[in-house]
């Protein structure tokens, strides 16, 4: 299967890790680590060298609560970074809701348009529908950044999931995208308790019947410090590093063909572990 984007046809034949880069100062995991040009060029750099084969560039927070960034200043952050991260020789994907950003970072040469609204911001998808390769991302997302933690979906969670993306992936093709730039993201933590991401981790296989390459953002996610609580206090994200490799792992068996990562290096090492093991089996 291959993904179809601006300037790389991605072969997902085997998995392939996303490295996360926020030029963010708030982001819950890594916030104000990589927050000039600079900063975050050399962080794009080290995630190449560790083995990454596709780069998330994020200018604007979606941790649950996360106050809304305003366009000036999301453009101020992620523009310059996509101008000179183009020449490093991967894919670029930008995490972003807002149709301005993708028009700009299209025309400097983004990959990837990775979207937690899954398009439904204004002319978003238009924008997407326009260009004549780029890939696209659709995230299910239970209600808003602000507040979606606070009320969370109810009920058998993977319906509900699986109905939204196929009607998002189905509306974008009606534009005249093609399907090989579609993936789909089931959005754990947008929007969903504990129990329904762990639902959707044991049930994931059963988006595949959608036809769409899947991507999953496991990584340090609060879900993940819950369950691995110690003296009932949930591990910070910082400490989520095995639990994220995991969580990764048990994706990629279920048929993720891409996993979007903080941890790149250990992640790309345990899944040399488990391609010998599939090598071999």
């Amino acid at each position: 299967m291959i993904w179809q984007t601006s300037r790389f046809d991605i072969d997902l034949s085997q998995p392939r890790v996303m490295g996360i880069v926020n030029v963010t100062p708030d982001s819950f995991s890594d916030g104000g680590r990589h927050a000039t040009t600079a900063q975050a060029l050399r962080h794009c750099e080290r995630l190449i060298e560790q083995g990454a084969h596709i780069l998330d560039i994020g200018g604007e927070s979606t941790r649950p609560g996360a106050p809304a960034v305003p366009l000036d200043e999301e453009l101020a952050r992620v523009v310059p970074l996509v101008r000179e991260a183009a020449s490093l020789g991967v894919p670029l994907s930008v995490d972003t809701y807002k149709p301005e950003v993708m028009q700009a970072v299209l025309d400097q040469g983004a990959d990837i348009v990775n979207d937690i609204w899954a398009l439904r911001q204004g002319d978003a998808a238009n924008v997407v529908a326009r260009h004549p390769r780029c890939g696209v991302c659709l995230m299910h997302m239970h209600g808003e950044p602000a507040s979606m933690q606070a009320r969370p979906m109810a009920g058998e969670v993977l319906p509900q999931v699986s109905a939204f993306l196929r009607e998002a992936a189905e509306r974008l093709q009606g534009l005249g995208v093609r399907k090989e730039r579609i993936t789909l993201d089931p959005g754990c933590g947008f929007g969903k308790t504990v129990a329904q991401n762990f639902s959707l981790l044991a049930r994931q296989a059963e988006l595949l019947a959608l036809g769409y390459p899947l991507l999953l953002g496991w990584s340090r996610k609060s879900s993940l410090g819950a369950v691995t609580a110690v003296g009932g206090q949930p591990l910070p994200p910082q400490e989520r590093l095995v639990p994220s490799v995991a969580a990764a792992l048990l994706a990629v068996e279920r048929g993720a063909a891409i996993v979007r990562v903080h941890d790149v290096r250990e992640t790309v090492q345990a899944l040399q572990v488990w391609q010998a093991m599939q090598a071999a089996a």
